[in-house]
């Protein structure tokens, strides 16, 4: 299992390159021969970058979903709109694709957010708008996540 750490701030170059901050790299270095997917996230205007290990563990739990209930098969279709494989280059550049810089609202400078096993790739200013938006009642979302018994030793 992956455990991915931080946030970094970046530029998108005209054709949708950006460049892998050092840090960052060095944690996915273990993964580049294997390559990434990048696709839209569900919940938020923001994409979701996999290494090739998390995909396939994601898939395989999807692969055990009943394609005859049209329910299943319209998630699964849904889901993976837009997907794509991507590399980073040997310059440290990974290419956004089109549709998905035009989904995420992505123009020059962006975020890239650790969400531990995954990387959200945001526009800068809808991220920070997000993070802004969430930070009043954070508290509580932490208590009803984190804050049940069977969490007892996380602090």
């Amino acid at each position: 299992m992956v455990n991915l750490i931080g946030t970094y701030e970046c530029k998108v170059d005209a054709k949708g390159r950006l460049m892998v901050p050092s840090a960052l790299k060095k944690q996915l270095a273990p993964m580049l021969q294997e390559g990434f997917v990048i696709k839209r996230a569900v919940f938020q205007d923001c994409l979701e970058l996999y290494p090739m290990s998390e995909w396939n563990v994601l898939m395989n739990k999807m692969n055990g979903l009943n394609r005859f209930r049209k329910k299943n098969n319209d998630f699964i279709r849904r889901f993976t709109a837009g997907v794509k494989m991507v590399e980073v280059d040997s310059n440290g550049r990974l290419l956004i694709p089109k549709d998905l810089t035009a989904f995420a609202g992505i123009e020059k400078e962006i975020v890239l957010s650790s969400a531990i096993n995954i990387i959200e790739i945001w526009d800068k200013d809808k991220y920070e708008n997000t993070i802004e938006a969430s930070s009043g009642d954070f508290a509580d979302l932490a208590e009803e996540v984190m804050g049940n018994d069977e969490m007892d030793g996380i602090s």
